[in-house]
């Protein structure tokens, strides 16, 4: 059996393939980099919820007895509250929790373990310290895609009535602490 050579326009066609693809990465590129300049591209932006903005509708389930919480919880506050999200799994969220347990004294913090297993998400904070008030489990992550979560950990500034003041999509330092998440939270305060 002979095998015979490709045709010469076959042999164009994957050619040209790369050269293709190479094109349309490097429009894309351009484009973002079109956009950053006119200040319409933001690489940070992940979608997060809008500043200033009610929290979203959500209701989540407890994650240990009688500490679910909803919108409602949140809309009902008189003073401000950090919700940060957490899994047992999140390697940056174990960095993070000496300073969210140095931070509970000032500062009410409620979790929300994000896609874990009850008993890992309990597990987590009996064996880091918990700093949480309150926790609830957003086991399948729906209420999170709401609150424009990209990952964990993720950290709101919730103000009274239930108002985003403030996110971060990193772990939570003690200069975001002492720079703006006290500041913030101390002219919030009624």
């Amino acid at each position: 059996m002979s095998s015979q050579p490709p045709s010469p326009t076959r042999r164009r066609l994957l050619m040209a393939a790369p050269l293709v693809v190479a094109g349309g990465v490097g429009v894309g590129f351009w484009r973002m980099l079109s956009g950053m300049t006119k200040g319409s591209f933001d690489p940070h932006d992940i979608h997060a919820p809008a500043l200033n903005r009610p929290v979203p509708e959500f209701a989540l389930p407890d994650q240990a007895p009688g500490q679910g919480f909803s919108a409602q919880d949140l809309r009902a506050l008189k003073s401000p509250v950090l919700v940060n999200y957490f899994a047992s799994w999140c390697i940056p969220c174990v960095a993070e929790m000496p300073v969210l347990n140095a931070l509970k004294e000032r500062l009410p913090i409620w979790g929300i373990a994000y896609k874990d297993k009850p008993e890992h998400a309990l597990g987590f904070v009996q064996r880091a310290g918990n700093p949480y008030a309150r926790i609830a489990a957003d086991r399948n992550g729906l209420a999170a895609i709401d609150w424009g979560v990209s990952g964990v950990p993720e950290t709101f500034l919730i103000g009274p009535g239930g108002v985003i003041r403030w996110h971060t999509a990193s772990p939570i330092t003690e200069t975001m602490i002492t720079n703006t998440i006290m500041p913030l939270a101390d002219s919030l305060k009624s």
